[in-house]
């Protein structure tokens, strides 16, 4: 056992010891990441990438999921954190002959990240897909591109990812569905052109074409579990020596309009309508497999050698593969016949970007600061003698409890074991020595799945996690040289979800309270998404973008970062947002307390679509003011000169309201802009209902009388009096709460409509697209359900139509509630009192008199 033992060992130093040669050669480099709607496949599919590296064994490929690394992950058959793994592969001449761009020598590494499904960790995937240049796209066959598939999609894209596309489960269309070559074509190209429609939605000039084909070798066709898959070129190299033609243009007879007729032996374009002339793709491809598979499912065995000598997969098939049958024997031919990892490696190596190629186009998105210095210049050139640039996208925890590693991906430069660091975290404003933290990085290690092997150091254009600079990192962060001061930071990543489901936790056993503080520190390092803080009421909350990723982060907590210390946890809660819906009916005027200054302000809610623009970063508060003018201008009817004087956004300088200045010729109002700003952070972020943040809100300052001596208009005076008036223009204007809606998306039989429909008029919920998925019995039903609404609405759903359906719910939007907040006993009054007895406010709502003052 020992002799074994140390034999791995030499296994694994050799394999790193190939890695870490072929890192400097950055055009034989492939980052990219499996994304997919839940249970399309990927951690599955990923098995048989990772069995051709050697890790494990081809017949255990498909039930290991490797990657899926937790006890809970195996137990409920759901990736939850995203697990990178480097692959070594070397390649054969032949199987790289359609390869056109640069490479050095025919070693390939592939750093392959998995990510989850689940909408509610879709912030593991916007970690993952930043550091990564190519995605593949796995897509059921059967079910189609979904909620999340569009989801995933549009993050990659909006990073600038090329995707290639795989339609997976295959083995299900000659199993389960029994379906005919014809029908079989058309739905694998209704989900490519589906596939299509939401790339060229969502594509970026710089990325070109990106549509995925089947004839281009973009597209793989796969079945996970047996592991066997393939593209065009796979049977084109077969036929095309048969025929006698050109590789190129047996593809394109493979795929769309093309038939043929064995009698005649010619290709037309349309159906002659001759019972022998069948479409290209069904006869050279689909029936060949068809056959294969449906002798193999009746034990013909004898016919099934024959046609594995003819196919020269009898001599690959090993002596006790013969004595198998039946669905064994199957799995056996079809992994041999057409190996998942060939085709799949073929398309990763010729179709997607090495980080030379993709961080030229991809600069602009990613760094903050001018894009001609030389740091954008060495992310552009991906230079591994040019400064570092490492971004940190997510802390993966250690094996050590309460350890960190630093997960992330060298842009530029090269990142080495010992090397003296600058960690500029999310708030670091270059100048500044805010969120600014020198460290020197104690060992570089590589990501393999459950194990890290050490690295001596990193070059760029590849992925790393760090050791030792967890103290220092909250949730992702920009590393550089420790001389590089005028170094920018990486952008921050946008997310798709918000944490909108906040619980509160507490200790049985108060001696416990330090273990459930440092356990919420290293919760939020653990996960991109989610929040933790601390109310004024002493409480400490947790927010998470759902019902399940809020169960997996409470479990977690107590498990590994509390030690199984037990805690209590409130029934969860719904943040708000509080509103307005007119302009305020007079200008509010406000004191200082001094009596010697007075500020007049009036509200407005901001123009429809604004809000969104703001949160998805089209309008922001570090745009150039003319452009941002002109945007503003185009879209919302704004006067071009208004832009300029926007003062801030609020909360937290990016959220979706603004304060404007519109006076006139006022003295002296440039020096209280800062004591306003502060002021508008305030009230924004604790709103008059019920302390809930505001959202599409414009104030506009109009008239300011302030003290000629600039010792009476100082922060103390003008910030209250700021904040009071900011409270006073939201109770004369209307004010309402917004509420989130999630869009859920509801897969189900038939028999199951009723109970569907039942279950969402209960809970407030509105259909507004139902269709039936061409060739199955399901039913796609899209519904819009408030997130309040949303407890336990998966139990209740699955109990009314006995298990067949299954939801999948996304954050969407905000949604208006009607009724007025001021008129007791209104269902909006009951939320906002439940709120404020929660929080440990008053009940009442202070009247405008409170907060205005009169001349």
């Amino acid at each position: 056992r020992r002799r074994r033992r140390r034999r791995r060992h030499f296994i694994i130093i050799i394999i790193t010891d190939e890695i870490r040669g072929i890192m400097d050669k950055k055009h034989n480099i492939r980052n990219m990441c499996v994304i997919a709607h839940v249970d399309h496949g990927k951690s599955t599919l990923t098995d048989s990438l990772v069995a051709a590296a050697g890790i494990i064994a081809t017949e255990a490929a498909g039930d290991t999921r490797l990657t899926d690394t937790r006890a809970d992950e195996q137990e409920r058959c759901i990736t939850i954190k995203s697990t990178g793994i480097s692959l070594y592969y070397q390649m054969a001449d032949e199987k790289l002959k359609d390869f056109k761009g640069e490479k050095n020598g025919n070693d390939f590494l592939i750093n392959l990240i998995d990510s989850p499904g689940h909408v509610d960790f879709s912030s593991e995937v916007t970690a993952a897909l930043r550091i990564t240049d190519g995605a593949l796209t796995v897509v059921d066959c059967v079910e189609g591109v979904c909620v999340q598939t569009e989801t995933v999609l549009r993050q990659a894209l909006g990073e600038r990812i090329r995707p290639v596309m795989t339609v997976n489960k295959l083995d299900r269309c000659f199993l389960e569905l029994m379906l005919d070559g014809e029908e079989a074509f058309q739905n694998f190209n209704r989900v490519i052109e589906s596939a299509n429609v939401i790339i060229s939605t969502y594509t970026d000039d710089k990325l070109g074409e990106c549509m995925v084909y089947p004839e281009k070798g973009t597209v793989s066709f796969s079945a996970g579990l047996h592991a066997w898959a393939f593209t065009l070129t796979t049977f084109a190299d077969t036929y095309s020596k048969k025929f006698g033609i050109d590789r190129e243009k047996m593809m394109t007879k493979l795929w769309g309009d093309n038939f043929f007729d064995p009698k005649t032996k010619k290709w037309t374009k349309k159906n002659t309508g001759a019972p022998t002339c069948v479409r290209g793709f069904v006869q050279f491809i689909y029936n060949p497999i068809k056959q294969v598979i449906e002798e193999c499912m009746k034990e013909n065995r004898e016919k099934v050698f024959q046609m594995c000598e003819k196919l020269g997969v009898m001599s690959k098939l090993k002596p006790e593969d013969k004595d198998l049958n039946g669905k064994p024997l199957m799995k056996r031919v079809m992994q041999t016949w057409l190996p998942a990892s060939d085709a799949l490696l073929e398309m990763f190596i010729n179709h997607l970007p090495s980080p030379h190629t993709a961080q030229s186009y991809r600069v602009d998105t990613l760094y903050e600061g001018p894009l001609d210095d030389q740091y954008a210049d060495c992310i552009r050139k991906c230079d591994p003698n040019g400064p570092l640039m490492l971004y940190v996208s997510k802390m993966i925890p250690a094996q050590d409890k309460g350890r960190f590693y630093a997960f992330g991906r060298v842009f530029g430069g090269k990142c080495c074991t010992g090397q003296k660091v600058r960690i500029l975290g999310p708030n670091y404003v270059p100048g500044t020595k805010k969120d600014l933290y020198l460290k020197s990085i104690q060992r570089t290690v590589l990501c393999m799945g459950r194990k890290q092997e050490a690295v001596e150091d990193v070059p760029c254009g590849n992925t790393v996690a760090l050791v030792g600079l967890d103290q220092f990192i909250q949730k992702n962060a920009t590393i550089t040289d420790q001389a590089n001061e005028d170094a920018h930071p990486i952008k921050a990543m946008k997310f798709s979800v918000s944490p909108v489901v906040r619980v509160a936790v507490e200790c049985k056993v108060a001696s416990d309270l330090p273990k459930l503080v440092e356990g919420l520190k290293r919760l939020s390092k653990s996960d991109p998404m989610v929040q933790c803080h601390i109310e004024e009421t002493g409480e400490h909350i947790i927010a998470g973008a759902g019902e399940l990723h809020l169960e997996i982060c409470l479990k977690d907590l107590q498990e590994d970062f509390m030690g199984g210390a037990e805690i209590r946890v409130s029934e969860p809660v719904v943040a708000f947002r509080e509103t307005v819906q007119n302009r305020s009916d007079h200008t509010v005027m406000s004191k200082s307390p001094n009596k010697h200054n007075r500020l007049y302000i009036q509200a407005r809610p901001l123009e429809d679509g604004l809000p969104e623009a703001i949160d998805e970063g089209k309008v922001t508060p570090r745009d150039d003011p003319k452009e941002r003018g002109r945007l503003l201008a185009a879209e919302f009817g704004w006067d071009k000169d208004m832009s300029k004087k926007i003062w801030c956004f609020g909360p937290d300088t990016t959220g979706p309201n603004m304060f404007i200045d519109v006076c006139k010729g006022v003295q002296y109002i440039n020096e209280i802009k800062d004591s306003v700003v502060a002021a508008t952070q305030w009230a924004t972020k604790e709103g008059v209902l019920a302390e809930e943040n505001m959202r599409g809100i414009c104030f506009e300052i109009e008239d300011v009388v302030l003290h000629t001596d600039a010792i009476h208009r100082g922060g103390g005076q003008i910030i209250p009096t700021a904040r009071r008036c900011l409270y006073a223009c939201e109770l004369t204007a209307e004010p309402r709460l917004m509420e989130p809606v999630y869009l859920v998306e509801i897969q189900a039989p038939e028999p199951a409509l009723g109970g569907i429909y039942s279950t969402l008029n209960q809970k407030r919920g509105m259909v507004f697209e139902e269709q039936q998925r061409p060739g199955t019995p399901i039913y796609n039903i899209k519904a819009y359900l408030p997130v309040i609404e949303s407890f336990g609405f998966t139990g209740t759903l699955r109990a009314a139509t006995s298990g067949q359906a299954f939801p999948q719910c996304v954050f969407d939007h905000w949604d208006l509630m009607q009724a007025d907040p001021l008129s007791p006993g209104s269902q909006t009054a009951d939320i906002i009192a439940g709120i404020r007895k929660r929080k440990g406010i008053k009940l009442e709502i202070q009247p405008v008199s409170e907060y205005e003052d009169k001349l």
